[in-house]
């Protein structure tokens, strides 16, 4: 009975990691010959929260927050800014390239590479989720990852689909929002990693 169960509950979720990340044209077995692959993240035009807001809204509404907090005031938000500035522009990357390589290593997943093909993560809607202690929402990411040609970008050879992707790998930025965030582009990109694991057996 209790094996049964368990299989049950392992087809749960793997059906709804499946509802997750969706393969939903082409696939990964051009990559099956490839040492190397070109990985870039965009971060444009994002929607925040359950409200739709966009980024700049968002900041707003976070600046205000932590204004209004006696223990992190000016000097807090200024802080914190600075942070999920620089997470955006270089960290994000960093964590879903992690993921890449340490899910798939016969190939070496790397940013600002000249290999023949490239994964694009463009990032569409962001979730970051909160941390209460002993009780954590994790962050959630919706977007689409494309497999395209490095030099004709145009040509696109798989894409999938991220659908409030929650999944996450814990880090020591966790407790704060754009360390959140970083753990769900880590997590996608283990995820993603073993996606072309299998497509190129």
């Amino acid at each position: 009975m209790k094996k049964l169960f368990l299989m049950f509950f392992l087809i749960i979720a793997a059906a709804i990691n499946a509802q997750k990340m969706t393969v939903i044209s082409g696939d990964f077995k051009t990559l099956k010959d490839q040492t190397e692959v070109n990985v870039e993240l965009k971060f444009d035009n994002v929607l925040m929260m359950k409200e739709n807001f966009t980024e700049a809204q968002y900041l707003k509404n976070r600046k205000r927050d932590l204004l209004a907090n006696p223990k992190r005031g000016e000097a807090g938000w200024q802080k914190w800014n600075g942070e999920w500035q620089r997470f955006k522009n270089e960290e994000y990357i960093n964590y879903f390239v992690k993921g890449l390589n340490r899910s798939y290593k016969n190939i070496t997943f790397k940013k600002e590479s000249h290999a023949k093909y490239t994964l694009l993560l463009e990032t569409d809607w962001v979730f970051p989720g909160w941390h209460g202690g002993m009780v954590v929402m994790t962050a959630e990411i919706s977007g689409k990852i494309k497999l395209i040609e490095t030099n004709n970008p145009s040509v696109v050879l798989a894409e999938v689909e991220l659908n409030k992707f929650d999944k996450y790998v814990n880090n020591k930025e966790f407790v704060m929002e754009y360390g959140r965030v970083a753990g769900a582009y880590e997590s996608i990109g283990k995820y993603l990693g073993r996606e072309i694991k299998e497509a190129v057996k």
